[in-house]
């Protein structure tokens, strides 16, 4: 199956999807910081390079896109019907890379909080976020 843009276009959308700073990432931390935690962003020093560090409480929290960490049972992670393999591919060592992420910085005793892209749409938001609250405590 042909791609519905041209090389060039395609191209162009990819360049403008960001892999920090996200929409759902600034909602996570626009929602800590006014409930009085402070934290640090994408620390290059712990494994994964969390979306977003807080040291007083030894936790670390990712904010995954569900289709690029591969979100089972997700609406939002379908996998394309172009290049599939290469998708595949990708996809699979995202998750690979996450889950070696957690495991050392579990070794290394911080706490892990997953946010999928999915639980911060409208309907599910605010439950979402308060119980991040309780993850944290």
């Amino acid at each position: 199956m042909a791609d519905v843009h041209t090389a060039l276009q395609r191209s162009y959308n990819m360049s403008r999807i960001k892999g920090k700073n996200t929409k759902p990432e600034m909602l996570v931390r626009k929602f800590l910081h006014a409930n009085g935690f402070r934290y640090r962003l994408h620390d290059k020093k712990l494994p994964g390079k969390p979306d977003i560090v807080l040291p007083k409480y030894r936790t670390v929290i990712f904010v995954h896109g569900c289709f690029w960490h591969g979100h089972n049972n997700c609406r939002y992670f379908v996998v394309p019907k172009t290049r599939t393999q290469w998708w595949t591919d990708k996809i699979n060592g995202n998750i690979a890379n996450d889950v070696k992420a957690i495991k050392a910085l579990k070794t290394n005793g911080w706490k892990i909080i997953n946010i999928w892209e999915c639980d911060l749409k409208t309907t599910k938001v605010e439950k979402t976020l308060n119980s991040l609250l309780k993850k944290i405590s």
